[in-house]
């Protein structure tokens, strides 16, 4: 992350040395209050992420035991019949799996 911090004067040479020295105090205050912002946005995203893929994953696992079931095949068979499916219907592998789920539950 890059920032630029402008003050501008009405006239030539209108900052002295402690105007100059206060506002490069000040810029590295506000450097790290936009280091911490960014931080935390990048926790924020990551926490998100890490929250869909594992709910992602649960989703993936049902629908390999469902085709487990269905195919009487192990789990890395379940897999890749859901990936190719997926790559087939030009879907992510976690929509595919839903679906998948979603119509089992209907049956019940």
């Amino acid at each position: 992350m890059t920032g630029c911090l402008n003050i501008y004067g009405t006239k030539p040479h209108a900052f002295d040395e402690e105007a100059v020295e206060l506002a490069e105090i000040f810029a590295g205050y506000a450097g790290v209050c936009l280091a911490n912002a960014q931080l935390y946005e990048t926790s924020m995203v990551f926490a998100r992420n890490l929250e869909k893929a594992l709910t992602s994953r649960a989703v993936i696992e049902q629908a390999k035991g469902i085709v487990m079931g269905q195919r009487n095949c192990d789990a890395d068979e379940a897999f890749a019949v859901l990936a190719r499916a997926s790559q087939d219907a030009n879907r992510k592998l976690r929509d595919v799996a839903a679906d998948l789920v979603a119509r089992a539950q209907r049956k019940r």
